[in-house]
């Protein structure tokens, strides 16, 4: 605000010359207008205000900074949730041993990280890629885990969904992968690859409809005691123990669950949080929850 005191002159008051007495002023019945005439009235200079209005870039720049502080805020908060989330589910394994509390300390945090996301259209190009299982109440795969606890000779390693759809615009293909093991005869925990392949598609923003088009097993990988035992180094190694290993590496087993005239095993999977770095998914029908986190990627 700037204020203008002295428009048109020196000082607040302009004033004229000393009034001259005049003794007939003391008679009221001499007193007329005319012997006022001799005194100038005092003469106030008016003050001029200038408001000025508020600079539009100002205020650009004030609301630009505003927004970058609540964005900051906000994926601090997120990150913080994210931590939470991971948290509730680190002493599960992965899903095997939970309790009642557990289970709703681990809802309750899902909810808040799904939370950030609503709403939004599924971003294939952040999909793409390999995600690593760290949660789930899916009992299809508890199954496994269960297995393996109650199984000396059967070992289920890391669990994987695969995305490949990053040149894609509504759908791809998801490989779930199953690092298993049986120990002594193949190397640990990853000494064989369970691939569930299955083609997607984008239904809605937040949903994809799943085929299911393949099971196999692959990626062998013997242990050093059954190739000690095919072909011990200490001898020479005939071709016929060399076949056996080649094979046994090599070796491929599947099983298609779809045919030409009938249409393939399938569900509804919801992917209801993604970002660079986590994927959260419902399995629609009541099939469990899933928590992956992003991993290296890796030929199959």
């Amino acid at each position: 605000m700037e204020l203008s005191p002295f428009p048109s002159s020196t000082s607040y008051f302009s004033l004229s010359s000393p009034v001259t007495r005049n003794t007939s002023l003391h008679n009221p019945n001499n007193i007329n207008q005319s012997q006022f005439t001799s005194t100038r009235r005092r003469e106030i200079s008016p003050i001029s205000i200038n408001v000025k209005s508020p600079s539009f870039h100002s205020s650009v720049t004030c609301l630009s900074t505003a927004t970058a502080t609540t964005t900051k805020i906000d994926e601090f908060e997120l990150e913080s949730k994210k931590h939470d989330l991971l948290r509730a589910i680190q002493d599960t394994q992965r899903g095997l041993i939970t309790n009642p509390d557990q289970r709703y300390s681990i809802e309750e945090a899902l909810v808040c990280v799904e939370g950030y996301d609503a709403g939004t259209e599924i971003d294939l190009k952040k999909l793409d890629g390999t995600w690593r299982l760290q949660y789930t109440s899916a009992s299809d795969v508890i199954v496994l885990f269960e297995s393996a606890q109650r199984l000396p000779f059967l070992q289920v390693g890391q669990i994987f969904q695969k995305f490949e759809c990053r040149d894609q615009t509504d759908g791809g293909v998801v490989r779930n992968v199953v690092q298993w093991s049986i120990p002594s005869l193949l190397e640990e925990q990853e000494g064989a690859t369970l691939l569930v392949s299955a083609n997607f598609s984008v239904v809605s923003k937040r949903n994809i409809y799943l085929e299911f088009e393949e099971i196999s097993v692959q990626n062998i990988k013997v242990s050093e005691e059954l190739q000690a035992w095919i072909a011990p180094a200490v001898l020479p190694r005939s071709y016929l123990s060399l076949q056996i290993l080649q094979f046994l590496q090599t070796f491929k087993a599947a099983v298609p669950v779809s045919s030409p005239g009938r249409r393939s095993a399938g569900g509804l999977y919801y992917l209801s949080y993604l970002d660079n770095n986590m994927l959260l998914g419902r399995s629609v029908g009541g099939g469990g929850v899933f928590v992956f986190t992003k991993a290296q990627p890796f030929l199959l």
